[in-house]
């Protein structure tokens, strides 16, 4: 049995300090520094290709797993199809109980609630910043991310050199070095049919 560690946080200015040292007596530690909206991350995905039935997977907070409940079902299923086994540090540790059916039941209707919640609180920090934008606005403080290109951009000049000189649309964005929803979208911001 191997234990195997896993480290989220949502930015790669954020400190995983805390997380490294209360996983401290993990063998192997996966880190991604990513939102954890989805679960395409590169380390997790290689953390669940590299665990082995036996193995015990540790993380300090569920949330770091995921914020939504259907990718933390998914990826508890994963975990649980590989034979490995999931501790949650901040969770209640259930050792104590003897009978292993009422450990596992109560193991799962813990996991369920804090599932719940962790979906729960990534809707109320995406409300809680869509709240924060209508008041810029009505302010007049918020303007928008800004446009990834201009209309002088050299990117974007390129690719439509590239279209007038009969590239095709998806052409002319990938010699660009861009998108082709993106490239589409300027196209009709400065009127280039």
């Amino acid at each position: 049995m191997e234990k195997i560690g896993y480290i989220r946080v949502s930015s790669s200015e954020q400190n995983i300090e805390r997380q490294v040292q209360q996983l401290s007596t993990c063998q192997k530690v996966f880190i991604d520094k990513m939102s954890g909206k989805t679960k395409e991350r590169p380390e997790l995905e290689k953390m669940l290709t590299y665990i082995r039935k036996g193995d015990l997977v540790i993380v300090t907070e569920l949330d770091r797993l995921g914020r939504n409940n259907q990718d933390l079902t998914t990826i508890m299923d994963q975990i649980k199809q590989k034979g490995a086994t999931l501790e949650v540090l901040n969770l209640p540790q259930l050792n104590g109980i003897q009978d292993e059916n009422l450990r596992l039941l109560l193991n799962n209707l813990i996991l369920e609630l804090y599932k719940y919640q962790a979906e729960s609180e990534r809707k109320r920090i995406i409300e809680r910043q869509q709240q924060g934008i209508q008041l810029a606005k009505v302010a007049g403080k918020y303007k928008g991310r800004k446009p990834k290109y201009t209309e002088k951009s050299e990117n974007l000049q390129h690719a439509f050199y590239l279209l007038q000189q009969g590239c095709s649309e998806a052409e002319a964005a990938r010699k660009a070095g861009m998108s082709r929803s993106t490239f589409r979208r300027y196209r009709e911001k400065y009127f280039l049919t």
